[in-house]
């Protein structure tokens, strides 16, 4: 008979390789043929110790008494009927006692359920008092489910441990494959959880950089103590216009990694804290480094860029107060300074760009007056507005915890009772402004609002020349991008609306107009009535405004040597991938995914 190895199945590969990094080797298993994928690859490896009990209720009491003499963790594996059904009394004990059991219930997939299938029987609801989390693991058929399966099974063993343990459910689904040739396990991600300064991990050598998504205001505590860490580290903080940070080593990213056809030669980091939570600059992906760090309170996987290696239970103070060697550290600025360089240089090189809301954005953001509160549309506006920099005092906001086009006017006319005294700005495209048309007649709104409304007649994101939607070219406008709503930029319908409700109103349609209303726009002192300015656009001139930006500069190039093609691209990718992993590794990838194109 042929030697039985792991099977070829990734999604229990990845399970077993997950247990082996967490050193949890205790596992009791039930008969059947739905879990033999996984029992099949246990029974065969010494790293596991592996114990056989065919009623189901008794197996899950005997986990309890395991876990409960150990305190380590303690696997259980079924089959696909009722024998899951079993395992409730048991985990309702290891709830309570905050036991670290492992159910994992195999599964034909839930396609089956409810199709009169024998053995598929439904676990998608469960009782609110039996595990701490349930999920559910896909087969694996391309690199988006393996990332998917990796950071769900990574998140079930640490839940095991997690605010005082206790018990998980993962519902792994199988193909009931006979192949178990797999010799060894291809590697696979491990995430680590740390909640104490006690474990937590070192810092790498190489450069930091901190990624600060959309953040409360920070206290002028947590402020210095970035600082202070970036100071000791050389590390710098990417920014946009919703992280809230203001401090020294401050990065406005986005014009930099928005280019096409340039690769900063700074942009080569080894770490990436993460800090914050939906993040409103779309390219600071492009930050390049090998592992991300997430530290937040709530102890969360979320793993933004596909790179996570730990996460981080913790306050920020006390997190970059642990690594904080002194008191007495000299400022450290120079890759900040080299990078602020390099994106002046970017934004200098700007020319005779179209009249668009870039080109508004280029001769306004920099204006703004001290201590005033900007509020940004998404997505093209915020997008836009993050190309350039606010000045320091100045805070900005931008709704994209929902990401919903709804809402800007009115987060910011709520924003604006709170300080009488400070101008309020909100920039937005025409669709978001319509959307939420009804708050401008407000009777508490004060003469502290200023709004820039960008009138392109149409949602412009889905005409830019680098949006999928423009595939469709004008076919795209009826629909996708709503073109013709309220009034198709007629020069009067805001125009009344406004100064019906007491706005003072400004229109421009050139360079030169604008230029004379932003005088008015941007003084610092407080009108007698709030104030709106239209500036009608067109979404044509708002595409090539954003691929002028996109294509500022190149990245320089060897003598004689053509820019990279995709395909040399790809080439130069798959032999670096080779030279770390080695062809073996690449072999088994291949078998893993078969039907697939692995190289």
């Amino acid at each position: 008979m042929e030697k039985k190895y792991y099977t070829i199945e990734r999604n229990t590969q990845i399970i077993l390789s997950v247990l082996k990094a967490y050193n949890i080797k205790r596992i009791i298993v039930s008969p059947g043929a739905t879990n033999i994928c996984f029992v099949g690859s246990i029974q065969n490896d010494d790293f596991f110790e592996v114990y056989s009990c065919v009623d189901e209720r008794s197996a899950a009491y005997m986990a309890c008494g395991m876990a409960a003499e150990t305190g380590e963790p303690v696997v259980l594996s079924c089959t696909g009927a009722t024998a899951s059904r079993n395992y409730y009394p048991a985990l309702t004990e290891a709830f309570y006692r905050k036991l670290p059991v492992l159910a994992i219930t195999s599964h034909q997939g839930t396609d089956r359920i409810g199709h009169l299938i024998p053995q598929n029987i439904d676990r998608r609801i469960k009782p609110s008092d039996i595990v701490k989390l349930s999920v559910d693991i896909p087969m694996i058929n391309n690199f988006r489910d393996e990332h998917y399966a990796t950071i769900e099974i990574n998140k079930a063993i640490i839940e095991l441990f997690r605010r005082g343990g206790g018990p998980v459910h993962i519902n792994l689904q199988t193909y009931y494959s006979d192949d178990f040739s797999i010799k060894e396990l291809p590697p696979c991600r491990i995430i680590r959880h740390h909640d104490s300064t006690r474990n937590l991990p070192t810092l790498p050598q190489g450069k930091i950089a901190i990624v600060i998504g959309s953040h409360l205001t920070f206290s002028d505590e947590e402020q210095q103590i970035i600082d202070h860490f970036c100071d000791e580290y050389d590390a710098v903080v990417f920014c946009d216009h919703t992280s809230g940070y203001y401090g020294t080593h401050r990065i406005q990213s986005a014009i930099l990694f928005t280019q096409k056809e340039y690769n900063s030669p700074l942009n080569n980091f080894a770490l990436i804290i993460y800090i914050g939570e939906v993040w409103g600059d779309y390219t600071i992906g492009k930050v390049q480094a090998p592992e991300l760090w997430r530290v937040s309170q709530n102890g969360e996987i979320q793993d933004v860029f596909n790179r996570m290696s730990h996460t981080v239970e913790m306050n920020e103070i006390l997190f970059f107060k642990h690594y904080i060697k002194g008191d007495n550290i000299p400022s450290n600025i120079t890759l900040t300074n080299s990078l602020k360089i390099e994106i002046e240089n970017l934004r200098n090189k700007i020319t005779d760009i179209t009249f668009s809301n870039v080109w508004i954005a280029s001769q306004t953001a920099p204006y703004f007056p001290d201590n005033s509160r900007v509020h940004l549309g998404i997505l093209n506006s915020l997008r836009t507005w993050n190309f350039f920099d606010f000045p320091q005092t100045v805070k900005s906001y931008s709704n994209v915890g929902g990401f919903g086009i709804d809402g800007c006017v009115s987060s910011m006319i709520g924003a604006s009772f709170i300080h009488p005294e400070l101008l309020y700005y909100a920039v937005i495209g025409d669709l978001a402004f319509f959307y939420d048309l009804n708050s401008l007649g407000n009777r508490h709104i004060g003469s502290n609002i200023r709004i820039l409304l960008i009138n392109n007649g149409k949602g412009a994101e889905f005409r830019l020349y680098n949006h999928r939607c423009n595939a469709f070219g004008n076919d795209a406008e009826q629909y996708m991008a709503a073109a013709g709503h309220w009034g198709n930029k007629s020069s009067l319908l805001v125009k009344h609306y406004a100064e019906d409700l007491g706005f003072i109103y400004y229109s421009a349609t050139t360079k030169e107009e604008y230029l004379e209303i932003k005088k008015i726009f941007l003084s610092p002192e407080i009108s007698d009535k709030p104030m709106l300015v239209e500036v009608f656009t067109d979404s044509k001139d708002e595409s090539d405004a954003l691929k002028q930006i996109d294509y500022i500069v190149k990245s320089p190039k060897e003598e004689n040597q053509p820019l990279p093609t995709e395909t040399s691209f790809k080439q130069k990718l798959k032999n670096n991938i080779k030279k770390v992993i080695g062809q073996d590794n690449i072999d088994k990838l291949k078998k893993t995914f078969p039907g697939s194109n692995a190289e």
